[in-house]
């Protein structure tokens, strides 16, 4: 499927700068670039869709952890402690 992109005068100045510097033709760059934003978006839609599966999971069953809980956790160990784990209970 053939694209054209026309860009503004300045991105495309930035663009032949960049890919010189990176010994890669404009193309070559812009198609990296594109693969870059793709993965990341990708990887955002993915980590939106556990989050979605999790708390819907987290409903169904009834229990969870309390977001202070997990924060003080985290922090233990983050700081190199040794942290309880929190157990997950009755939500009300």
């Amino acid at each position: 499927m053939p694209v054209s992109l026309r860009l503004p005068e300045d991105l495309k100045k930035r663009v032949e700068k960049l890919a010189e510097a990176q010994e890669v033709t404009p193309h070559g760059f812009m198609l990296a670039a594109i693969r870059e934003k793709l993965a990341a978006e990708e990887a955002r839609a993915a980590f939106h869709a556990e989050a979605k599966r999790r708390l819907q999971r987290m409903k169904r069953a009834g229990t969870g952890i309390p977001a202070e809980e997990v924060f003080e956790y985290l922090r233990q160990r983050a700081e190199g402690g040794r942290a309880k784990r929190p157990k997950p209970r009755k939500i009300v």
